[in-house]
């Protein structure tokens, strides 16, 4: 199940930059102008792994696969979209089927870049994203509704829960409030995911900041980062503080100038690893690993997943003829060197279909179909 993120945002925040860094393309067009981004942009990006790395190099297989992200960048949002203003009410379709949003901030001062209401307001700019996001899904949730209430009036039961549901997210919006902050039963959320809504979805917020407040913790000394890491505390969500701008120029470098180029900045992670880890943060999601002489290869799960739901990631043939599967830690074969000492010091196991798999573990399905 590769990660699916939606990245929105006013125009010219930086989205379009960001993006292309994250995506090491120039396929989403970066301009000072806002509505430079027309059609989404979509890029597949490796979710970059250590623990893959080190792998391979103990296995020597014929080919390594990692897990991957997929970005999808729409036209920036402005007050208004959700009656037709600007151009990116028209694309907010395509993050529907995503399994996140990242939401980004413009935390920096320049007068040569134009900001949509001319002045730098993080707190007052997501108000405008929050909105925008919140009437999109009251327009879909009142459509359903004018759907629902003739099956509801013929007594199907089904109609008439729909109905409930729809009511109460419906208040919640109208309220300001995002569908995500209503309590909803695993039933309830059966009701409605036809809908897919958006202010349903978890959700973090990118803090696009200044270089010179860049690496060693500087953020900390942009005033405008900070706005929006007390806002984040506030509503509980995740605020991660990337440069795109610096991103940018990372990428422009050979792979083995990088990490230097990153350390001379005082920046520990990239914006590409701190993204990653915090949607997989958010999302509660893990990895594990196939291992053999002709592939290893990288697999995104939920967290909590027993081993036949990992297989099924596989193939569906993995989970529906699911056997057994033999398992042993990442941090073994590392400690130990290669999957053979790891099964003469009997740390090779054979679990069975309650088998919840953890992060890191390399796996061997067993099934029959």
């Amino acid at each position: 199940m590769a990660l699916q993120c939606g990245i929105v945002g006013l125009p010219n925040v930086g989205k379009s930059t960001l993006f292309n860094a994250l995506s090491s393309t120039a396929k989403a067009q970066a301009a000072n102008y806002p509505f430079c981004t027309i059609d989404p942009n979509v890029g597949i990006v490796e979710v970059p792994d250590k623990r893959l790395q080190k792998l391979t190099e103990l296995v020597k297989p014929k080919k390594t696969v990692p897990t991957s992200t997929e970005f999808v960048d729409i036209a920036g949002l402005v007050k208004g979209a959700s009656k037709g203003e600007g151009l990116g009410n028209q694309f907010l379709g395509h993050i529907k089927s995503c399994h996140a949003v990242a939401h980004v901030v413009r935390c920096f001062d320049d007068g040569d870049v134009v900001h949509v209401n001319g002045s730098v307001d993080p707190i007052r700019d997501i108000e405008i994203i929050d909105t925008e996001l919140m009437l999109a899904d009251l327009a879909n949730v009142d459509k359903k509704l004018d759907r629902t209430a003739k099956i509801a009036k013929s007594g199907d039961k089904v109609g008439i829960a729909t109905m409930d549901v729809l009511k109460r997210v419906k208040a919640a919006l109208e309220d300001g409030k995002p569908v995500r902050s209503v309590t909803l039963s695993e039933n309830d959320l059966e009701l409605i995911k036809d809908l897919q809504l958006i202010t349903q979805k978890p959700f973090l917020f990118v803090g696009n900041i200044d270089e010179r407040t860049a690496g060693s913790g500087s953020e900390m000394k942009n005033p405008h980062y900070l706005r929006l890491l007390e806002y984040a505390q506030k509503v509980g969500a995740q605020a991660i503080p990337i440069c795109a701008k610096v991103e940018a120029e990372v990428q422009e470098l050979d792979a083995s100038e990088r990490k230097a180029f990153l350390t001379d900045l005082g920046i520990e992670q990239s914006g590409l690893d701190k993204l990653i880890a915090a949607a997989y943060r958010l999302l509660g999601l893990s990895t594990y690993f196939t291992a053999g002489v002709q592939e290893v290869r990288a697999w995104t799960i939920q967290t909590g997943w027993k081993a036949p739901q990992a297989a099924g990631v596989i193939h569906s043939d993995f989970e529906r003829g699911f056997i057994c599967v033999e398992t042993f830690a990442y941090d073994d074969i590392v400690r130990l060197g290669s999957e053979a000492k790891v099964k003469e010091a009997g740390l090779l196991r054979t679990e069975g279909r309650e088998y919840i798999v953890k992060d890191g573990d390399v796996l061997h399905f067993r099934f029959n179909v």
